[in-house]
């Protein structure tokens, strides 16, 4: 097999800036990469069932380059995203002496990265992260970008921290084996950026649908790294959503994570939920007259070809709404939304009433 030339996008971040890698069938490079950003000696993989042997894969790599490595494996699924889990991760790593120098690898998908990526943001006040993505959902999304947490019955990623890791290394060969379900979730996340901002891109989605849903590996190449330059620029802008900008990239999200939350943490999964939450929020901006129909319905349209959900099931809309006031993006008990003005731009918008969002979700369940 001809190898692929690498593609590497470069995260400027100052001191904590970094390099996010996509390339194809190259597992064995990934060890030189992580040894090029570290001085330590010691890497702990962190990974579910699903994907063990990759993770084995990654470990043999490390040891190749003189790592010294372990290997902890959890259950797969979004409920490993909690307190509890964590807590017997640091147990863990305490009694595997791991210390500051020591790297964690998070080989999985954006639950594996989310839970890893919290445990070494918080462990001995921080460790050394490298991020390998196993989905598409977490390669142009959930990977990039520091964000990490876990959940709470209150709201998803309720706990949770900025820790940008040292590395991003995207291999879309792992995509092979994703299942149909998970690779379409993902497809929810690269609509997303189209809508939010690159039309772009959007019109390519539209025009290569089935060369995407076939995996065809240079169209997903091609978008997997175009979906990263977009988020690196945001994550550049506003690293810690202080400005709010950053907050663009949750279009679709307040919706979505009430979704999740109410229906039970991995009945849907994330990018089904973002799916649904997107044609809710494009509906809510339709209302406010900030777009035309016609641009919900080629949201609806490229969503639905993709295989995705569109509208939520019928959850009770005041429980919807009770998880939506805890939103990251509420203030003062105000809910916000990120909104479309037209394709490729969308605004924060903070005046938002209840019972706008009641009607909505009314109309839709």
């Amino acid at each position: 097999m001809t190898r692929v030339s690498a593609t590497t996008i470069r995260v400027n971040l100052k001191e904590r800036g970094y390099d996010i890698v996509v390339t194809t069938d190259a597992l064995s490079d990934l060890g030189a990469f992580a040894r090029q950003r570290t001085q330590g000696t010691s890497a702990v993989v962190v990974t579910d069932e699903n994907v063990e042997e990759l993770a084995k894969g990654v470990q043999t790599s490390f040891q190749a380059e003189d790592f010294q490595t372990q290997l902890k494996v959890v259950s797969p699924g979004e409920s490993q995203k909690s307190l509890a889990v964590a807590s017997r991760l640091y147990d863990w790593l305490a009694e595997n002496q791991a210390d500051r120098r020591t790297l964690v690898v998070a080989v999985g998908g954006g639950v594996i990265g989310d839970l890893a990526g919290f445990v070494a943001a918080t462990y001995g006040r921080g460790l050394p992260l490298l991020m390998v993505p196993t989905t598409l959902l977490a390669m142009v999304d959930s990977s990039v970008g520091g964000k990490v947490g876990i959940n709470h019955p209150r709201a998803k990623n309720l706990i949770g921290s900025f820790h940008q890791p040292i590395g991003v290394w995207i291999d879309t060969a792992f995509l092979k084996t994703l299942p149909d379900r998970e690779f379409r979730s993902g497809l929810a996340e690269v609509v997303k950026y189209g809508v939010i901002l690159d039309a772009e891109l959007f019109a390519y989605l539209e025009a290569n649908g089935e060369a995407i849903l076939h995996r065809q590996p240079e169209v997903i190449r091609d978008i997997v790294a175009r979906c990263c330059r977009l988020k690196a620029g945001v994550v550049e802008q506003d690293e810690r959503e202080e400005s709010g900008h950053r907050a663009i990239l949750n279009y679709g999200h307040t919706f979505a994570h009430a979704f999740e939350t109410v229906a039970g943490y991995g009945h849907w999964l994330h990018g089904e939920a973002v799916s649904a939450g997107m044609i809710c929020a494009s509906q809510l901006a339709e209302s406010r007259g900030l777009i035309p129909h016609e641009l919900t319905v080629r949201q609806e349209r490229l969503l639905s070809r993709f295989g995705l959900p569109t509208a939520p099931e019928p959850w009770p809309v005041e429980k919807l709404l009770n998880v939506m006031r805890n939103d990251k993006k509420s203030l003062g008990g105000r809910l916000r939304f990120v909104l479309p003005r037209r394709l490729g731009e969308v605004a924060l918008i903070d005046d938002v009433t209840e019972d706008d969002v009641r009607k909505n979700l009314r109309e839709h369940l």
